[in-house]
């Protein structure tokens, strides 16, 4: 363990903690000795998380919930104050990808889901989250962007725009707090390691993309005490990419 980066007795909540980035992201605070609270939809995502990391996963507190559902989410973090006492970091890494076509000819079911995961999903988590943070006067939110925030993304208008509408909102939330001690920040990956991203580009050179645990690592970092002076940034991870 790092002592500088020690996360003892800290409370981090890990939205889309199943996924790629929410694994890596959910070991590394895991491993710097916090306890971690894994948010997922499906039981089935969550088993195999859990037989991934074997006598680990004792550590991990699983919650499922859609993070789009603010009654949901008021109550699932209701559970999680009940049994914490307290959610000290949350970090945001649900998403989704859809592209492939041009705005006149994407449908209005396409916007929606890319509004839902890729905005509203932050919202209702930060929302939920910002009111306890404010009362026990500490906490750190992390919100995993994108690249394709910054625009000029033909094929994947609607990612783009979701993500962009995150980058302000973030930005935003870390003006709002300024009077309190909660430090919230942004990450802004392009393309990073996956096997869904392997998958969805088989002849790519996969050697400079950026790996889910080098991303982890920085989140880790933003959440330390060591960055507190770091707040309402949006952090390039694409590396060479």
């Amino acid at each position: 363990m790092t002592p500088e980066l020690s996360f003892k007795n800290r409370i981090a909540l890990v939205a889309g903690g199943t996924g790629a980035l929410g694994r890596a992201v959910s070991a590394a605070f895991a491993r710097e000795g916090a306890h971690v609270i894994v948010t997922y939809r499906r039981q089935p995502e969550f088993d195999e998380f859990r037989s991934q990391f074997g006598a680990m996963s004792e550590g991990f507190m699983g919650v499922m919930v859609d993070a789009t559902d603010a009654t949901a989410v008021a109550l699932a973090l209701k559970h999680v104050l009940t049994n914490t006492g307290a959610v000290d970091i949350l970090v945001n890494t649900i998403g989704g990808y859809h592209g492939g076509k041009r705005i006149w000819e994407e449908d209005l079911a396409s916007y929606e889901q890319m509004m839902s995961l890729n905005l509203k999903a932050g919202f209702v988590l930060a929302g939920a989250v910002i009111p306890a943070m404010i009362r026990q006067n500490r906490g750190w939110i992390v919100n995993v962007a994108s690249r394709a925030a910054y625009g000029k993304s033909p094929g994947a208008a609607l990612y783009s725009a979701s993500k962009a509408g995150a980058l302000a909102l973030f930005d935003s939330l870390a003006e709002e707090v300024k009077a309190y001690p909660i430090n919230v920040n942004s990450v802004v990956p392009s393309i990073f390691d996956t096997p869904a991203n392997r998958r969805a580009m088989p002849a790519a050179d996969y050697e400079n993309w950026p790996k889910p645990e080098e991303i982890a690592e920085v989140i880790l970092f933003l959440c330390s005490p060591q960055a507190r002076i770091i707040h309402g940034a949006a952090i390039p991870v694409y590396g060479r990419t």
